[in-house]
């Protein structure tokens, strides 16, 4: 029996990347949208043929649901997450889930009373860059690993609700789950502490179109993440071993390798090193596979296997996220490790 989905939200995003699997896979049907506006209701309805809603809790009300999937303004998620849960009904949440932990974990304290799944929406750790690397590194050819940098770079303004505050908007929540969270799941260790900057740089409205930061590991690694909306290309990742490094362009990963001599000449300024390149090309979507994810949430709604991004999870990556923010409002180096206090002041 097909899984009975209601969807808040009909925008660019709910339109596309969740609406299509919803639509597409036997697994699902779509039984009802929800969206403020009425153009979107309307689009909604001609494609679908299925009831559509202004408020979603009527919808709630009137619907025999048995999935909701979330993709409003960004300071509505967790606040309708919620509704639905104690509505009785399993949720997906887009990111970011909560715009910080207290939302986080007061949604995941309702739906555990609620006895419901609730499923944070990080479809980038499904991405075929972040496999490819883990292939590559798992391999051992650039040897132990101490720094990754992973940046987006464009030009382009934007003036949509994604620019407002009071929408909970800016460029951290909205792509900080994507290169934030990649390389921490990279790297596989606890953030001890983190630094970071934001600003705004080309777009219109009152938040950050830019953030840089640099997460120190327990295991010393070091991470930096940057989005930076005024800028030419840059390679995506660069990871850094002791026998090499790979950068990443788009699919295509260039493997640079290194091997040392055996014996160093102790008057020599360095020693020499053999050094190879080869390019490896990653197969399947960047920020991972829609239909690929959309069949995962449905073994995971009929509790027939884990869905595989954690509440614990999703809540730790909204704290590093919030850490970031914390960083570069009060320019201090914040201990993730502690709480998310500051460990020390710059000035």
């Amino acid at each position: 029996m097909a899984i009975r989905t209601g969807l808040i939200g009909y925008g660019r995003n709910g339109s596309t990347m969740h609406a299509n699997p919803i639509c597409e896979l036997p697994e699902f049907e779509m039984v009802a949208v929800c969206d403020v506006d009425k153009a979107a209701r309307d689009a909604a309805a001609a494609r679908f043929g299925v009831p559509v809603y202004e408020s979603y809790s009527q919808m709630l009300e009137k619907e025999d649901l048995d999935f909701v999937v979330v993709v409003t303004y960004n300071h509505q998620h967790a606040s309708m997450a919620a509704e639905c849960l104690e509505a009785g009904v399993d949720v997906l949440v887009t990111k970011p889930w909560a715009v910080n932990q207290a939302e986080a974990a007061k949604m995941i304290e309702t739906a555990k009373k609620a006895k419901k799944l609730l499923l944070p929406w990080l479809p980038s750790r499904w991405g075929c860059q972040l496999a490819k690397l883990r292939e590559v590194i798992a391999a051992g050819e650039i040897g132990k690993v101490y720094r990754v940098e992973r940046r987006v770079t464009t030009f382009g303004r934007r003036a949509d609700w994604q620019t407002r505050s009071d929408h909970a908007g800016g460029y951290l929540l909205n792509w900080g789950p994507h290169i934030v969270d990649q390389p921490v799941q990279l790297l596989g260790e606890r953030v001890e502490s983190v630094y970071a900057r934001m600003s705004q740089v080309v777009n219109p409205g009152d938040v950050e179109d830019v953030f840089s930061a640099v997460l120190t590991l327990d295991g010393g690694e070091t991470i930096q993440c940057d989005h930076i909306v005024a800028s030419g290309d840059s390679p995506e990742w660069v990871v850094y071993g002791d026998r090499g490094t790979i950068t990443v362009h788009n699919k295509t990963l260039e493997v640079h390798q290194v091997r040392f001599e055996e014996n160093i000449d102790p008057s020599a300024y360095r020693s020499t090193v053999n050094k190879t390149v080869r390019t490896e090309e990653a197969s399947g979507a960047v920020y991972g596979d829609e239909m690929e994810i959309y069949r995962e949430i449905a073994t995971a709604l009929r509790r027939e296997t884990v869905y595989p991004i954690t509440l614990e999870s999703g809540l730790y990556l909204t704290k590093l996220l919030d850490a970031i923010r914390l960083s570069a409002a009060e320019d201090v180096v914040v201990n993730v490790a502690v709480n998310g206090e500051p460990a020390n002041s710059n000035g």
